[in-house]
């Protein structure tokens, strides 16, 4: 039994991290819309009502099953860095890492060519229709919930004092966050997309002619020319200490468009498992689960330490060919960069990897060999920044939104040198997710992030701030997720697809950045291979290792971390420490924030979401 009864129907069913994203899905579903139209719509919803997480100049990574032909594929919404972004750019700053946040990571925006390639090739419903809802949110707004409130409060001092348009536009009239409950607008982001869709339908009259004017409008129209003003003259502190501007300019932008990408996918108990490429972590999560064999999982406790034990060991190794070997800079070319995924993904490496894992959690760090790819990233400075930035393994929230580091730093504290004690702030964002279902067969996942307002600078006249996906991108030769002009950051971003013989189809995704493939392993065992319901599998107890390298600044890693919530059965984390685990327990509802459906061949759709947050809601008709 579940916290939530799961919903079930027959026209549709959604389930996303936020209420209103949910609530619009399916309003778009009851109205004749299919699953690419109801995604859309939640999508553009989800910009507004959790800006935090996700915003109109981030990105998102999609999967779908296409209920006519049964083909499963993804679109990618994730811009590549601009043409003057390189190592040596950044060196010439006195940089050894791209800032996490302010304007020197931002990347092409990715998120709105890939919704509008959705619509235009898969929906049904017109332009205005896709928008009209977020378009109300935002001129209207809505309520502020707790953890966008816990957001703006920590982001009060780094607004009044360095971004004083974010200051403007966020926060309440004096200067600070807004009240607990009180209604939230963005009129700036209101007045952007009613001025974009108006020039869109005075450039056609057709549906799929306005689809294209709008992409065109973003790309090469006034939103391009507005991101490429600003762009070209504002500086901005970042958390590097210092003021930068950026190196994003408007001719990164023209002509770029979201592509359809092939998924890559690898059988577990009796489905496939089908995942975003490399230009993602997606990969990651089938490794994992090649190395957790169906019968070998079935005879251990689903709440229990071995289970825990084998998820977490298989998911450290994993992780460590992701932090070494994903990517597509320019070290590797594209044939070599395939031919490390076809060894990745091969039943005989995972054989290989799995038997690494013994009876005890293992400390260091273990990338696989791989033919013609020998640069590894260093784990033992990793683990000194992450001490430098303080130790975050109690956080079971993936990376945190904001979080306030005390006025005076440890004297070892490299990365606090030059920081004003007014920045010492973690603003790094974190993610949403969306799945939707409907009577047709048509099943979509997405995750989308990025371009999270205390993360860098409104844009005045658009009501929305860059991205900061560079900050992914090593400042070094040499990486395959090497820095390089027009080059895809690799990506925590992963929705997840799995398809069965029978003709169901699970669709799920998580917010939580480096814990969202541990989440969803723990997951997809927990249902596949123990006949848990999305609800149970979704509700049971949560856990990640912080043994990885953060894809997030300031890149840091934990040696033999292991955090779990406190719901674990008595015993349980005292058999992870003897098996050599460090385990720090965080709160009962901390680990995961899970949204899940499943579509049968007959009809039946069922879907669940997380109560953790108290935003998630799956809803069916």
């Amino acid at each position: 039994m579940g916290t939530r009864v799961e919903v079930f129907g027959w026209t549709g069913v959604a389930s996303t991290s936020h209420w209103l994203s949910s609530q619009t899905a399916l309003a778009i579903l009851e109205r004749g819309g299919n699953a690419f139209d109801a995604a859309v719509a939640a999508g553009f919803v989800m910009q507004v009502v959790q800006p935090h997480l996700n915003g109109p100049a981030g990105d998102v990574a999609i999967i779908v099953h296409d209920g006519a032909t049964g083909e499963v594929g993804s679109i990618c919404g994730q811009g590549p860095s601009p043409a003057a972004l390189d190592i040596a750019a950044i060196r010439g700053l006195g940089l050894d890492m791209v800032p996490g946040t302010g304007l020197l990571p931002a990347v092409v925006p990715g998120a709105f060519d890939a919704w509008m390639l959705l619509l235009l090739e898969r929906g049904t419903i017109s332009l205005e229709e896709a928008l009209a809802p977020a378009m109300l949110y935002a001129a209207r707004g809505l309520p502020v919930d707790p953890r966008l409130h816990e957001t703006l409060s920590a982001a009060v001092p780094v607004f009044c004092k360095y971004w004083p348009d974010s200051a403007e536009l966020f926060l309440a009239p004096g200067g600070a966050a807004p009240e607990l409950g009180a209604i939230f607008a963005n009129p700036r982001l209101a007045a952007t997309w009613a001025r974009l869709l108006r020039e869109a339908q005075a450039r056609s009259h057709d549906r799929d002619g306005q689809i294209e004017a709008a992409r065109a409008i973003w790309s090469d129209g006034f939103v391009a020319h507005e991101i490429d003003a600003f762009c070209a003259t504002a500086r901005a502190v970042d958390i590097s200490g210092e003021a930068h501007g950026a190196l994003l300019r408007g001719g990164d932008l023209a002509g770029w468009r979201a592509s359809w990408e092939p998924v890559v996918a690898a059988p577990y108990a009796g489905g496939v498992v089908h995942k975003c490429g490399g230009w993602t972590q997606g990969p990651a999560l089938l490794q994992g689960l090649a190395m957790l064999p169906e019968e070998q999982m079935a005879a251990l406790d689903p709440e229990g330490a071995g289970f825990i034990h084998q998820v977490t060991e298989a998911m450290k190794l994993a992780l460590a060919d992701r932090d070494s070997h994903y990517g597509e800079g320019s070290a590797l070319s594209p044939e070599t960069r395939a031919a490390l995924m076809e060894r990745l993904l091969s039943p005989a490496y995972a054989r290989e990897r799995a038997r690494l894992i013994g009876a005890r959690g293992i400390h260091y760090f273990r990338p696989g060999e791989v033919p013609g790819q020998e640069w590894r990233p260093d784990f033992a400075a990793a683990c000194l920044r992450q001490r430098d930035a303080g130790i975050l393994a109690a956080y079971g929230g993936g990376e945190p939104t904001v979080r306030n580091l005390p006025e005076t730093a440890p004297a070892e504290n490299a990365l606090s040198e030059g920081v004003p004690a007014d920045y010492r702030a973690r603003a790094v964002g974190d993610t949403s997710c969306l799945s939707v279902a409907d009577a047709q067969g048509n099943v979509v996942s997405a995750t989308p992030s990025g371009g999270w307002l205390q993360s860098s600078p409104v844009i005045p006249g658009l009501g929305f701030p860059l991205g900061t996906r560079a900050q992914m991108m090593w400042v070094e030769e040499g990486s395959p997720s090497g820095l390089a002009p027009g080059i895809r950051p690799r990506t925590t971003l992963t929705p997840t697809l799995v398809t069965r013989p029978d003709g169901r189809v699970t669709a799920l995704g998580t917010p939580g950045g480096d814990q969202q493939e541990q989440w969803q392993a723990a997951f997809l065992v927990r249902h596949m291979v123990h006949g848990m319901s999305l609800q149970e599998a979704i509700d049971s107890p949560g856990f990640h290792t912080n043994q990885l390298i953060n894809s997030f600044y300031p890149r840091g890693a934990i040696r033999g971390s292991l955090v779990a919530e406190d719901r674990l059965a008595p015993g349980v984390a005292d058999e992870l420490r003897e098996r050599g685990h460090d385990v720090t327990l965080a709160g009962p509802w901390a680990e995961g924030r899970l949204c899940a459906l499943e579509a049968s061949a007959g009809g039946e759709m069922r879907a669940a979401a997380t109560s953790r947050g108290g935003q998630s809601l799956a809803v069916g008709r």
